[in-house]
């Protein structure tokens, strides 16, 4: 039987689509591109925000219609929305024909043969559970050369804006042994750079082991053979030790990247969405890390429109922004979600104002960009290829170790000799935009 998977949200989720496709590999599936071809559609969904909740609920809806347009037999969700409306899904969508929890993902199989069946499988564990006992295995679905691996799941500082710990449960760590294991055959099937994920990696281990273990798994992820990059994503700046930071300034296999989600810059603000660091505090850490690794890319994440902010607390993110002068940031407008503490807060701001300051906030942030881009030209640097440009036989875009995929930028190189997606080469930046730069090559692999 054909399968045809739809995994929205953010990279973690998608860990966990692997991880299913794996599973169902296993269990004698085959898949497909084409939904109209599916005897089953699986939707891992997403509900961390309202936008992600809606297209969600747009693609169950999309692609129920495969029932009387295709072949389709079953139609099964999973993932975050299926886990935070399980009675609702159940009663509002009568299209499904099974749901599993997040904590569930290794029971695909046997709920896709259920659903086959037509008894409409409702299968949602323990939020404290963490789907450990089942093989690491997974299919890469990101294009071969890299992979992102996740590991910790939950979370457990609920912010006043955020469903994740209701929906994922608490932080749970997972064992060092299985992450190695897992780094060692994604290397295996030809993936050359690791991006760890967690809701927050800085707290790896201090569940299993009693204290943070990320500087030694990264110690020990650096010594898998064909790795050559390894980046870390949702570094909480409160948990940033020195020991990390030792790391990132001496492991040359360790990128110097590091993705800081600092929601905003009011103390005011942050105390109101129970972060647990202040303006000073992220600055002061931001000027630690650039004082010990000059090279050192950072990206963040902000929320405005938050409840309660004013005008004065968007003027002081703004000035924020400019001090900090990050060389990668995002902007989400304040989504309220219902089981939270925010939403429940008095002075909900209107959703114009929200928009306007989001787009005040990435003005100023493309004028950094530019300027910061204009810094590279002249420079030579490590270049991982993504692909070749469609519309032009001899242009290339790649990465830098300043860029992570997806969200940040890319170089675009030409060359009259074809380039592998997921080959290093060295390249001279000639040109720079407002988030995406361009080459010249220098040499062909940089091995």
């Amino acid at each position: 039987m054909n399968i045809y998977i739809s995994s929205l949200g953010c990279d973690k989720n998608l860990c966990d689509a692997e991880h299913m496709l794996k599973i169902l590999s296993d269990a004698g599936y085959a898949f497909t591109d084409a939904p109209e071809e599916a005897d089953v559609i699986l939707v891992n969904t997403c509900c961390f925000i309202g936008d992600a909740k809606e297209e969600s609920i747009q693609e169950i809806l999309s692609l129920s219609r495969m029932k009387t347009e295709g072949i389709l037999k079953a139609l099964v969700v999973t993932g975050c929305l299926a886990e935070r409306y399980q009675d609702e899904l159940e009663k509002e969508l009568p299209e499904i024909d099974g749901c599993l929890g997040v904590t569930a993902w290794d029971r695909i199989a046997e709920v896709i043969g259920e659903a086959l069946e037509g008894r409409h499988p409702h299968v949602f564990l323990p939020k404290d559970r963490l789907c450990e006992s089942v093989p690491r295995g997974r299919i890469v679905s990101s294009g071969g050369y890299y992979a992102y691996l996740k590991i910790a799941e939950g979370c457990s500082k609920n912010c006043a804006y955020c469903v994740i710990p209701k929906v994922r449960g608490p932080y749970r760590s997972v064992p060092m042994e299985h992450l190695l294991s897992e780094a060692a055959a994604l290397a295996g099937s030809g993936v050359r750079e690791l991006i760890l994920v967690a809701q927050e990696t800085t707290l790896y281990g201090t569940d299993l082991y009693g204290r943070r273990a990320l500087p030694e798994l990264l110690a020990k992820l650096s010594e898998t053979e064909g790795i050559r990059w390894i980046r870390l994503l949702y570094c909480y700046p409160e948990e940033i030790t020195d020991e990390l930071v030792q790391v990132l300034a001496e492991n040359d296999r360790v990128v110097p990247y590091l993705d800081i989600p600092v929601q905003h810059a009011s103390d005011r603000i942050l105390k109101a969405m129970n972060r647990r660091t202040r303006k000073e505090e992220i600055l002061s850490k931001i000027r630690l890390l650039r004082a010990r690794i000059p090279d050192i890319a950072l990206r963040t994440s902000l929320i405005t429109g938050f409840p309660g902010e004013t005008e004065e607390d968007y003027q002081e993110l703004l000035d924020f922004v400019r001090e900090a002068r990050f060389d990668r940031l995002g902007v989400f407008t304040f989504s309220r979600e219902e089981g939270t503490e925010a939403d429940r807060m008095k002075g909900q701001v209107p959703e114009r104002i929200k928009k306007k300051r989001r787009n005040g906030v990435m003005r100023l942030q493309q004028e950094i960009s530019r300027e910061n881009g204009r810094k590279l030209v002249g420079r030579t640097l490590e270049v991982l290829i993504e692909g070749r440009v469609v519309s032009e036989d001899d242009l290339y875009a790649g990465r830098m170790v300043m860029d992570a995929p997806d969200v940040d930028g890319l170089i675009f190189i030409r060359s009259g000799r074809e380039l592998l997606s997921g080959t290093f080469v060295r390249a001279r930046v000639t040109g720079s935009e407002a988030y995406d730069l361009t080459g010249e090559l220098i040499d062909e692999s940089a091995e």
